[in-house]
């Protein structure tokens, strides 16, 4: 337990972690080579669209004893049928619903077609009429679905900028987010062209669903780059990368920790649809959920911050930051990727660099070579501040002394040390 802690404690300190921003460019291509892949689908496969979307005819057969090769059973049998009555059924798709129930897709069918389909289908799974029903869904409602979900995302981006670049005070935070939210739709969207699902209604809400789990993890993680550029630009020891690297780093075990907790939900319920209830909302919603949760962890990480980086790096300011950070980090012997001195990656303490004790501007080297010079002259005016200054510095944490403040040599401690034992009447 205590490695894990100390694995947990060296990410958050950036003794360790993983240099995201300055490998972004082997991220930038893993995603372009995944999205051309998707989008080259989409382009000429298209999406496998369901019977809201498209039109036509569906039947469901319930209560069927002998459910064994009840796909080609189904098929053989509408086709047949159809063709009697003088119409095609075209593609045929068949799907089991429960243990006992089927749902069988076709094209259009006019009436007569359709109560011949009913009929054969009656027959050949040896239940009554009444365990046979067929309906008719005209494309008209999948169109209208899909406008009103163009128009909801539409607004939703248009939102996300604009609370996003106030609350973060910069629009290229703003434009970052919408990036790896575009990036998520369409790879979680063109993944759906390459396995071959079914887009269904309730697959369009699910791709709503996932941008807001994207979102969330995105900003979270810009939350926190935002608090250790501030703290960088302060001190001038860590460039915008570098700052940014360590946020992502410091939230990397929260990112994990609740994607896993929103897919194991997730898969459980796509697991009891699949094998249990059968195809349906469930089914769909569960399956367009897990693939955009895994997704947008990823791009919360090797996508939105490294795309962050990539646009403020070149700012006058954070140029000048950068200076700075390089002229302190090589007059102590250089930093890793998150900006700790190379010096103090074999130091374990629980303080972070950052917000304790090196809230102090950075010196440069002309600083430090003019204290050399003046150190002769003011030598004993110095040893005598130092030593005021040690002698009144404000007590710090147990662990940072190594040991506890002595208390008065009348009184014994047996207890914690914030309830001191209080001494015997026969000594006051």
């Amino acid at each position: 337990m205590s490695k894990v802690a100390d694995f947990g404690n060296d990410l958050y300190t950036g003794r360790r972690g993983l240099d995201y921003v300055g490998r972004r460019k082997v991220w930038f291509l893993l995603s372009g080579l995944l999205l051309a892949v998707c989008i080259g689908s989409l382009a000429f496969s298209g999406l496998n669209l369901g019977l809201e979307f498209r039109g036509g005819s569906e039947f469901r057969v319930s209560d069927i004893r002998n459910i064994s090769g009840f796909e080609n059973r189904a098929q053989d049998t509408v086709q047949d049928a159809a063709s009697k009555a003088g119409e095609q059924a075209g593609n045929v798709t068949v799907t089991k619903i429960g243990d006992s129930s089927i749902r069988v897709q076709t094209e259009k069918l006019a009436d007569a077609p359709t109560q011949a389909v009913s009929n054969a289908l009656g027959q050949e799974f040896q239940v009554g009429k009444d365990k046979v029903s067929s309906t008719f869904v005209g494309p008209s409602w999948g169109q209208s679905v899909s406008q009103q979900a163009l128009r909801a995302l539409l607004i939703f981006f248009a939102i996300v900028a604009v609370v996003l670049a106030f609350y973060f005070r910069t629009w290229k935070m703003a434009a970052a987010a919408l990036i790896a939210m575009l990036h998520d739709m369409v790879i979680t969207v063109g993944l759906y062209t390459l396995l071959g699902f079914e887009i269904t209604p309730a697959t369009t809400i699910g791709f709503l669903t996932v941008l807001a789990y994207s979102l969330y993890d995105t900003v979270v993680v810009f939350d926190k780059v935002k608090e250790n550029v501030r703290a960088a630009g302060h001190t001038g020891r860590q460039t915008f990368s570098q700052a940014a690297n360590l946020a992502v780093n410091q939230t990397l075990v929260r990112s994990i920790n609740t994607s896993m907790m929103s897919v194991i939900p997730v898969t459980v319920v796509l697991i009891v649809g699949l094998l249990v209830i059968g195809p349906g909302v469930l089914l769909d919603l569960s399956l367009v959920l897990l693939v955009g949760i895994l997704v947008g962890a990823y791009s919360s990480v090797f996508i939105a911050t490294p795309v962050l980086a990539m646009l403020r790096e070149r700012e006058p300011g954070m140029k000048e930051q950068a200076k700075r950070a390089h002229r302190y980090q090589e007059a102590r012997g250089g930093a890793n990727f998150s900006g700790t001195l190379l010096s103090d990656l074999g130091k374990h303490d629980t303080h972070s660099s950052m917000l304790d004790s090196d809230l102090t501007p950075a010196t440069g080297p002309d600083d430090v070579a003019t204290g050399a010079a003046g150190g002769a002259a003011g030598g004993a005016t110095s040893a005598t501040r130092a030593g005021t200054a040690t002698a009144t510095r404000r007590p710090t944490h147990p662990s940072a002394d190594g040991g506890r403040r002595p208390l008065h040599p009348s009184v014994t401690q047996d207890g914690p040390r914030n309830q001191p034992r209080r001494a015997p009447r026969s000594k006051r």
